[in-house]
């Protein structure tokens, strides 16, 4: 079991949504604020291996978690297909490699749901990873991420590396990205129900048809369980975070029009696309290799959300 106390941990994506929240998380497991490291975009761009290098020389961690990523909803997948493949998978390929040179103590990879097959019986089960192509609008993100947990499994067995593979469900919180071209669906449509209700509108337009279904995690929870992975699982095998429940997107608009208090008419684009048609995953394995379960409530996690945007995201991106 790992001491974060003894540590100097890189967590790459740190001053990102997700990592914000891993940083206080290792805090709380004993990382020590002075050897937490975080490289920014703006001193290192991790798609070059000479940035990757000089970011372990100066650096010099033993940990590493690697949370960045270039992502975003369907919309953002439909447009910057090739741009999310190649950046995922070279900051990746440049992260693994030469965390192998420098013998790094212990290296975590955050997956992507993205990466299971279109057609995945529910709940998703590691083991189906395999079985089939992800859905099309998402597919060369989540085959980019699906590589570099080959690539862990292969430095596992040929070098040693101790890498591990973590595969978050759709997470939402408190400082989410609420950008309305970039987004997920969470704070997409708390803002877009949240306007609609400042400006007196009558209608709000959702993509999709409504059929589809998700899951959802919410940050802290993700956190926390990202560290407990880091801190007890040494396995070469892929591991699930959830929440352990399904909802549909027509369900999840109605919850959110009711928290944020809309009164009009949701209406269905149903020109836009639903994505991947379930998602839903099995957590056995989590809570069996290093005792994670979700706690927040779904409904208590969106009013936090909810009240976040409400006081500060507002604002933010006016």
């Amino acid at each position: 079991m790992i001491d974060f106390s003894k540590e100097r941990i890189v967590v790459t994506g740190g001053a990102g949504f997700l990592g914000r929240y891993l940083q206080k998380e290792l805090l709380k497991f004993g990382a020590r604020s002075e050897s937490l490291l975080i490289p920014l975009r703006s001193d290192y761009d991790l798609t070059k291996e000479e940035d990757v290098v000089k970011m372990y020389d100066d650096m010099n961690p033993t940990v590493v978690f690697h949370l960045a990523a270039e992502v975003g909803g369907i919309g953002a997948n439909r447009e910057n297909p090739g741009r999310f493949f190649y950046a995922n998978m070279a900051m990746g390929l440049h992260l693994i490699e030469h965390a192998r040179i420098r013998r790094i103590k212990k290296f975590l990879q955050i997956g992507t749901i993205c990466a299971y097959p279109k057609f995945t019986p529910v709940p998703f089960k590691e083991e189906d990873l395999w079985n089939g192509y992800p859905e099309e609008t998402n597919a060369p993100y989540g085959i980019a991420k699906k590589a570099l947990l080959v690539m862990l499994q292969a430095y596992h067995d040929q070098y040693g590396l101790n890498g591990i593979y973590v595969l978050p469900v759709n997470l939402y919180g408190p400082g989410d990205n609420f950008d309305l071209e970039t987004s997920h669906v969470v704070p997409a449509l708390i803002r877009k129900f949240c306007h609609a209700l400042d400006r007196g509108s009558e209608n709000v337009t959702v993509w999709g048809t409504g059929s589809a279904s998700r899951e959802f995690l919410y940050v802290e929870d993700a956190a926390r369980g990202i560290v407990m992975a880091a801190q007890r699982y040494d396995g070469r095998e892929p591991v699930n975070l959830g929440a352990g429940f399904e909802i549909t997107i027509g369900d999840l608009a109605e919850k959110i029009k009711l928290l944020t208090g809309f009164t009009g008419r949701i209406i269905w684009d149903i020109s836009k696309p639903d994505g991947q048609p379930r998602r839903c995953l099995d957590t056995s394995r989590a809570k069996e290799l290093f005792g994670f379960q979700a706690q927040t409530p779904f409904e208590e996690g969106l009013r936090r959300t909810i009240a976040w945007w409400c006081e500060y995201g507002i604002h933010k991106y006016k």
